[in-house]
């Protein structure tokens, strides 16, 4: 029965393997779990968070996911608006990447509200002048469309393509996807941007505050910015992750390397933004609030001057340089190195901009304020992880995520003589192989 539902054409391990594997990552979860039902039945009180920390580990986590999730956006953007049509033999993953980031994000929303049986207030008693409000909104909706794009890939398994009703909605959902990516890119250049926005309009935090193009201060385009460049990196990492999982090839070098070329100098022109950002805040906005940008940083190891060196030199311009240079870009080690420090940088950005921004103190009579996690926050943050892995390997097993695994990977052996010589597809199968 198992062997049905695998996609013709490719191998896959022995399904006890498989399940022992679920088994093992399930487990870590339900420890997630366990954390998640704690802080839902006995409160927040389960948490480390206080008067200063608000937000916390969960709301970094939430906006580094809605980062790395990035790709899925930018990615379908480029695919369906801009023409870039190598990459449909990495939009189906990107999608899925993106999915389960974007459900992570829900997730970690729902355990911080607390009280997530009332998250529709929100909606129905929607704060106009806040902007949450307007993340709340957008993120939901993108996360419908991302829902929607994944639905075809769900359905393109073999069986269920049996039948007919479902081969032709996979069919139709596939061709309406340039309006559903051009949609989520719409929708996510605000959500991204608006989060950003959060930490730019507290003037009462210095450390944060930034100044403003119209009505947006420069944090909003940093955040929709940053997303766009490492998004991609994250989507990469994590092919050359299951690569290595499953010992295959799973996306020619030609595409890889075009995605990360284009990330690259993404990250490089994101990178001279943020830091041209940085020194103005550094020498006109600090100074205005009558503070110097070294008081943000002084007689602390855990938020000193290496975090910002940290933040931009090796995990901005390095990683951008080494994507954008062919020799490196094309090389391995130097490649998943680049991808790595990128994916660390937009972490560590969205770090100081919810953590260091809580700890800096406001008065120069203060003093920081440091925060450890509980560890059902670290739980619940682990949750979500699992989560991704899990689908991951659900969907890898059951559905024809990568378009050419086939060509990759051909099966010669005595019982798969059907593998040996595969027949082109028709055109109408080649589009229900590409997903947005």
């Amino acid at each position: 029965m198992d062997s049905a539902l695998i996609p013709e054409g490719v191998k896959r391990c022995s399904l006890w393997k498989f399940l022992l594997a679920l088994a093992l990552v399930g487990a870590v979860m339900l420890w997630g779990v366990y954390a998640m039902l704690l802080c839902w039945i006995k409160g927040l009180n389960q948490t480390n968070m206080n008067d200063y920390y608000g937000f916390a580990l969960w709301i970094w986590a939430d906006l580094a996911v809605i980062a790395l999730g990035g790709g899925a956006f930018f990615t379908g953007l480029l695919k369906y608006v801009f023409g870039k049509d190598q990459l449909k033999y990495i939009i189906n993953y990107a999608v899925l990447i993106g999915f389960i980031c974007y459900s992570s994000a829900q997730l970690i929303l729902g355990i911080d509200v607390g009280q997530p049986l009332r998250g529709w207030f929100i909606f129905w008693h929607a704060n106009v002048h806040s902007m949450l409000t307007e993340v709340a909104f957008c993120l939901t909706c993108y996360f419908i469309v991302l829902t929607i794009e994944y639905i075809p890939l769900a359905l393109d398994n073999r069986q269920i393509q049996k039948v007919p009703f479902f081969a032709n909605l996979t069919h139709n959902m596939h061709s309406a996807m340039a309006v559903f990516a051009a949609t989520g890119a719409f929708l996510s250049f605000f959500h991204q941007g608006s989060l950003g926005g959060v930490s730019g309009v507290l003037f009462g935090r210095p450390f944060s505050f930034r100044e403003h193009i119209l009505i947006w201060p420069y944090t909003f385009f940093l955040f929709t910015w940053s997303a766009a460049a490492f998004g991609p990196s994250f989507t990469l990492f994590v092919t050359w992750l299951t690569e290595k999982i499953t010992r295959k090839k799973l996306v020619k070098d030609e595409v890889i390397h075009m995605v990360a070329k284009i990330s690259g100098w993404m990250i490089f022109t994101y990178i001279i933004a943020k830091s041209i950002d940085t020194l103005y805040w550094m020498f006109a906005t600090a100074p205005s609030q009558g503070l110097q940008w070294s008081f943000f940083y002084q007689n602390n190891p855990l938020y000193g001057k290496w975090i910002l060196f940290t933040e931009i030199i090796i995990c901005g311009f390095l990683p951008g340089l080494l994507l954008i240079f062919k020799a490196t870009r094309e090389n391995p080690t130097t490649r998943v190195a680049a991808l790595v420090l990128g994916i660390v940088g937009v972490c560590l950005n969205r770090w100081v901009m919810v953590l260091q921004t809580l700890a800096a103190p406001v008065m120069p009579f203060d003093s920081w304020v440091m925060y450890i996690p509980s560890w059902q926050e670290v739980a619940t943050t682990i949750l979500p992880i699992t989560y991704g892995i899990i689908l991951i390997m659900i969907s890898h097993r059951y559905l024809p995520i990568f378009p050419q695994e086939r060509e990759l990977n051909p099966i010669d052996t005595p019982d798969a003589p059907e593998a040996a010589e595969l027949p082109e597809p028709a055109p109408a199968v080649v589009a229900e192989g590409q997903s947005a």
